[in-house]
């Protein structure tokens, strides 16, 4: 498995995949031809299908326009054999002779893939274990935490790149709360984070308690969907679920920094796992890949936090993943905004209560995380494309004919 600064990426929404992945690739790209005095793009699939409103041609356009001209070609109803989201670059020189063709794809959370064995985008493994059973197995013989495992593997400078995206999530959830206003896009969606603050803050505790969360998980959402600078956790359309609910236990039970980067570490090793052994991609296998994961992610982070065993924080991300089991992927006109600012509110709550399920249990149930992992991955590539990412089906679908209507 890779680093976790490859899951937990620092820059720009709405969409990891589709606007950070793209960006990445164009740097390459135009670092390779200096040369070139026009660049052709030809995006495919989901990402073709959901570019516009994700801001794909932006992204890419924004950095190659720099050194050439770049013409954008859309092909939403040709799907690549390795993976929904791809995308082939063409250098042209001043004579139009063109060259150096570049299939890559956007695999999620802004992560590359040339999609081949020979993968020049590809970093080397840190960690020598790819399952929580495995991993959980190595803590209860050797009496360690799931973060000590991190440590082991990515050494100590993890802990300075956890706290830079540890201040991103918390400068995202404290713009969002204090930013008004309409989001960018087609819907006229109104920015809802700073009203559910406000309220909530008029009610007794224990509702005040899930109003803050929502909250918190509304603003970094919508701090994403503006293109704001968020930290994937594990992608951009889910990157509200874990700001919110550390954000929460931070202010609200003053855990330190400290053990914030720690709980941290660890939803990190089990956001790893799926990118690893599964998907994080939206377009790949619905939003279970991205919601439901951050949910497992955050439910592990805060049972750590409670000072959950290992096997009650492997619990909790089991129930985090598998109660989002079949959730696909439908947006609204292609944007990170319906139903996915929701999404995130509703799974940041989920999570407390998968760690509150979690701590009264014994830690001891028979569905293993990495079974409900292996199962995610197989509902994800069973369910139809229309219902990843691509705006055909469902929600997307609805809203589409409403408007015809």
């Amino acid at each position: 498995m890779k680093s976790l600064r490859e899951l937990y990426r620092i820059g720009k929404g709405p969409s990891s995949s589709h606007t950070m992945g793209p960006q990445a690739a164009a740097h390459i790209y135009m670092n390779r031809h200096p040369e070139a005095l026009a660049f052709e793009v030809t995006l495919y699939g989901s990402l073709a299908a959901t570019g516009k409103g994700h801001m794909t041609d932006v992204a890419i356009t924004d950095v190659l326009s720099r050194q050439a001209h770049v013409n954008i070609i859309w092909e939403p109803t040709v799907f690549l054999p390795y993976h929904p989201n791809g995308m082939k670059f063409v250098a042209i020189d001043d004579h139009g002779n063109r060259s150096d063709e570049w299939t890559v794809y956007s695999v999620g959370g802004g992560a590359l893939s040339e999609g081949n064995d020979d993968d020049s985008t590809q970093s080397s493994d840190v960690y020598d274990l790819t399952t929580l059973t495995e991993i959980m197995e190595w803590c209860q013989d050797y009496g360690r935490a799931y973060w000590e495992y991190v440590e082991r593997c990515e050494g100590p400078a993890i802990w300075d790149y956890l706290m830079e995206v540890w201040q991103v999530m918390q400068a995202a959830v404290e713009r969002g709360i204090d930013h008004e206003g309409v989001l960018p896009g087609p819907l006229g969606l109104q920015r809802k984070a700073p009203i559910y603050y406000v309220k909530a803050k008029g009610y007794k505790a224990n509702l005040q308690s899930t109003g803050l969360v929502y909250a918190y998980a509304l603003a970094v959402s919508e701090e994403n969907a503006s293109g704001g600078i968020i930290a994937t956790a594990p992608t951009c359309g889910s990157c509200g679920v874990m700001p919110a609910v550390l954000y929460h236990l931070s202010h609200g039970h003053a855990f330190s920094d400290q053990r914030i980067l720690h709980a941290l570490a660890t939803a990190g090793l089990i956001g790893n796992i799926v990118k690893h052994n599964a998907s994080i991609s939206g377009a790949d296998v619905g939003c279970q890949g991205e919601v439901g994961v951050a949910c497992a992610m955050a439910s592990a982070a805060a049972c750590q936090l409670f000072g959950g065993s290992v096997a009650q924080i492997e619990y909790a991300a089991e129930m985090g993943l598998e109660h989002h089991l079949g959730m696909t992927c439908d947006p609204i006109c292609g944007l990170v905004q319906i139903p996915c600012i929701e999404r995130n509110a509703f799974a940041a709550t989920r999570a407390l209560d998968s760690n509150l399920y979690a701590s009264f249990s014994d830690g001891q149930h028979r569905v293993s995380f990495d079974h409900i992992v292996e199962v995610m991955k197989q509902t994800g590539h069973d369910l139809p494309s229309l219902y990843k990412e691509t705006s055909e089906g469902g929600l997307a679908k609805l809203a589409e004919q409403q408007q015809t209507s």
